[in-house]
């Protein structure tokens, strides 16, 4: 079930009907009946997927608090048996194609996969969730004692399939102090539900059939071509994803319920660690509470700190997806923030030794704007290798964007690509919608950050929820992709 589909626009209003007009204590049994019947709509077996690790982690939180001389080994297995599942649904045949590869001088040929695998939805998200929720237990925090409350917790089903990855410090007092219902609050998440449906269906579909041919046929292209495409693929996976986010919070107004914020500007950032500081906040900061410091963090030597850098956005590479471009998307960001630690402590050291003429330059104002223009070029390169097919097509593609081999391509190239596809308007119409989408980009997030809309008068939101509608329905595709993030 899509957020962007009839279906949920007629599964939402239901639900929410019937949570406001049920007594209180029926409300959260509701709401997981509501979230298991949304996961079902997919594929109704998986349910016995989540069920099963809802009821193993609950029991593992409680066996881990009670153990106190013996934590270690009921968390071993509670993280271990998470990341096995994992790994058994997401990489096996990345492991065996990998197994296969190696072996292949060898002429020795591992067994093939003896049944088909298909990745469950939102699986990278409630078991990221599930470990964070042991290994908090682990710390310190205390089990979560309602079974109703946990499950709830897992398979809530705005956040359910694509996050943002929820706090369980943050999720469950909300159970437990049932909110009441606020047309401000009713207000505030409509808005953002269509706020993230205009992001999704008007913007981020329309550059999406613009992208696809760019980067399925980069053959045909030329460096001015690609990066165009690479700058539209950078708005498209923000609107598409950040789209995606404010559908899930603003469902989660309409309960009552607040889940954490997961975009924050993130092509306004100063330096690649900004940008993760900005972009997918939720994953970035379970990478550096549950991963990043685990394995050291910022202590000991300069090495160790590029280390765990790169191995921890490795590791968030692999998490994207089971292919090698996902991996080396993750070592890409690993040696930019790595490259960005020894830039900083350089700076640092000149400015002890008496020479502050880099801090100056860097946070004047030209500063500001030129290191702002590279940090998005520096994660629009990386956008190729996430976007890209193969490893290889993302190699051609990076080769072409700075070697610069023709300034624009012949327009009947790009006919052979999209032959759907008004060619001789495409690209002017692309060229003025790239600085419309940066500016978008600001005023949205300002939007967001102060709460505009709900502290607009009622007649301000009318009109903008009916400008938002109209646009939708005016100016999208007929024909709306998944989102990226669906089956992760």
């Amino acid at each position: 079930m899509l957020f962007n589909s009839l279906t949920y626009a007629i599964f939402l209003p239901i639900v929410v009907a019937l949570y406001w007009a049920s007594p209180t204590k029926w409300r959260v049994p509701i709401l997981l009946l509501a979230s298991y019947i949304f996961y079902m709509s997919w594929r109704p077996v998986f349910i016995l997927l989540i069920l099963g690790l809802t009821i193993v982690n609950y029991f593992f939180g409680f066996y881990i608090c009670r153990s106190e001389k013996n934590k270690k080994p009921w968390l071993f297995a509670a993280v271990a048996t998470n990341l096995a599942t994992l790994c058994f649904f997401k990489y096996a045949y990345f492991l065996n194609d990998t197994l296969t590869t190696m072996l292949k001088p060898l002429g020795v040929a591992p067994p093939a996969m003896p049944f088909d695998i298909i990745l469950p939805l939102g699986i990278s998200f409630f078991v990221f969730e599930f470990i964070h929720y042991v290994v908090d237990v682990y710390r310190g925090s205390a089990p979560i004692k309602s079974f109703l409350a946990f499950s709830l917790f897992a398979s809530f089903f705005p956040t359910q399939i694509a996050g943002p990855i929820k706090r369980f410090q943050d999720f469950i007092p909300q159970f437990l102090s049932p909110a009441k219902f606020s047309i401000k609050e009713f207000d505030a998440g409509f808005s953002l539900i269509l706020l993230g449906l205009f992001k999704k269906v008007l913007l981020a579909d329309n550059l999406a059939f613009f992208v696809q041919g760019g980067f399925q046929h980069p053959e045909l292209f030329h460096s001015l071509d690609l990066w165009l495409f690479t700058y539209a693929f950078a708005f498209q996976i923000y609107f598409d994803f950040s789209g995606y986010t404010d559908i899930a919070r603003g469902s989660a107004m309409l309960f009552g319920y607040k889940v954490p914020i997961n975009f924050n500007l993130p092509y306004l950032a100063k330096n690649i660690s900004d940008f993760w500081h900005r972009w997918h906040i939720s994953l970035s900061t379970w990478l550096r509470d549950y991963l990043f410091i685990p394995l050291g963090g910022s202590r000991g030597s300069k090495w160790n700190v590029y280390r765990n850098l790169m191995i921890t956005m490795s590791l968030g590479g692999l998490w994207h997806g089971a292919a090698t471009h996902f991996l080396v998307w993750g070592v890409y960001h690993g040696a930019m923030l790595a490259l960005h630690k020894m830039f900083k402590d350089c700076r640092m050291r000149l400015q002890e030794n008496g020479h502050g003429w880099l801090s100056a330059a860097v946070d004047s104002r030209v500063g500001t704007v030129l290191s702002t223009l590279f940090t998005f070029h520096i994660v629009c390169i990386g956008w190729v290798l996430f976007r890209a097919d193969t490893l290889v097509i993302a190699g051609d593609i990076v080769k072409k964007l700075f070697f610069l081999d023709t300034v624009f391509s012949g327009m009947p190239a790009y006919a052979m690509a999209l032959p759907a596809i008004n060619y001789p308007l495409i690209y002017p119409a692309i060229f003025l919608l790239l600085p419309v989408l940066a500016v978008w980009h600001v005023v949205m997030g300002y939007v967001d950050k102060t709460n505009w809309v709900e502290r607009s008068p009622r007649l301000v939101k009318a009109a903008w929820c009916c400008a938002l509608m109209l646009m939708i329905l005016v100016f999208s595709p007929d024909k709306s992709p998944k989102f990226i993030y669906f089956q992760f």
